[in-house]
C-alpha cells in the first residue's frame, strides 16, 4: 500500500532534499540526490537497500554525523543544518540512541558498567538495571562481553542506547552479525521496546523481509527513495524468515 496518507503523528524528523557528494581530489562522488523523507514519533521505519545505495550515508545524516551537501535537516522544529559541530554532537548525545552491526562494547567492562558508559553523558538516563532488564538481560549484569553470545552482546548494546533515554533509536544493520535465530531475538527486542515504551525507530538494512515489521518501508536505491509504503499491520516477527 502506497503511504499517501496524512498521518495524524507527529513527524520528528523531515528530510529535505538532501544531496551528498563526496570530493575525493579532482573526483566527486554523488551518493544521495535529493532525499525527502518523513520519520514519525513512536513508529517502526525501516529504510530498505542493497549495498552502495547510500544507506549507511543516510543514516550518518540523519544522525548528525556528516553535514549535508544541499538540503535541510529538521528535528522539532530546529534545523540540524544550520547547527555547527558542538550543538550536532548535544542533538547526538541528547537525541540519538545507536546501534551498530557490532556491538562495539567495552571488552574489559561488565554489561552493566557498558551501559553506565552512555548515562554518563545523558541529561536524563535511565538506570542502567531497569535498561538491561527492558532488553531481558538482567541475569549478565556482571557479566563481561567475552563471556556472552553475540546476540547477548547486541541486546547489551540495544540497552546502552535505550539508556540515555533517546528520542529515537537508529540502527545500523542490528542483526548483520547475527545468525537467524539470534537475529530474530534481536529484532523482537527492538518491536517490544516500540510497543511497551513508543521508542521511534529507525532500521536501516539490506534485509527485505524486515520490511513486514516496520510501520513505513522506504525503498532507497542509487541514492534516491524509489518508493515509501506503510504498512497497516505488522507481522509478528516470529514469522518472519530471511
Amino acid at each position: 500500500m502506497k503511504d499517501n496518507s496524512s498521518s495524524l503523528k507527529k513527524c520528528e524528523i523531515s528530510l529535505i532534499n538532501i544531496k551528498k557528494t563526496y570530493v575525493m581530489g579532482e573526483v566527486q562522488v554523488p551518493v544521495l540526490h535529493g532525499i525527502n523523507l518523513e520519520i514519525f514519533k513512536g513508529e517502526i521505519t525501516v529504510i530498505l537497500g542493497a549495498s552502495g545505495s547510500g544507506k549507511t550515508t543516510l543514516m550518518n545524516i540523519i544522525g548528525g554525523i556528516e553535514h549535508p551537501t544541499e538540503g535541510e535537516i529538521w528535528f522539532e522544529k530546529k534545523n540540524l543544518t544550520k547547527l555547527n559541530d558542538k550543538k550536532l554532537t548535544l542533538y547526538r548525545r541528547n537525541n540519538i540512541g545507536f546501534i551498530f552491526q557490532f556491538y562495539n562494547l567495552i571488552p574489559t567492562l561488565t554489561s552493566k558498567e557498558n551501559v553506565e558508559v552512555s548515562t554518563q553523558i545523558s541529561s536524563n538516563p535511565m538506570d542502567p538495571i531497569e535498561a538491561l532488564k527492558l532488553v531481558d538481560m538482567a541475569d549478565r549484569i556482571n557479566h563481561f562481553p567475552s563471556q556472552m553470545s553475540g546476540g547477548q552482546q547486541q541486546r547489551v548494546s540495544i540497552a546502552r542506547a535505550l539508556a540515555k533515554n533517546p528520542t529515537f533509536l537508529l540502527c545500523d544493520e542490528p542483526t548483520g552479525a547475527l545468525d537467524f535465530k539470534t537475529g530474530q531475538l534481536v529484532i523482537e527486542t527492538l518491536v517490544n521496546l516500540n510497543k511497551k515504551l513508543g521508542t521511534t525507530i529507525v532500521i536501516i538494512t539490506h534485509c527485505i523481509p524486515l520490511a513486514d515489521l516496520a510501520h513505513r518501508v522506504v525503498h532507497l536505491g542509487s541514492g534516491v527513495i524509489k518508493d515509501t509504503v506503510r504498512n497497516e499491520t505488522q507481522r509478528p516477527v516470529k514469522e518472519i524468515v530471511w
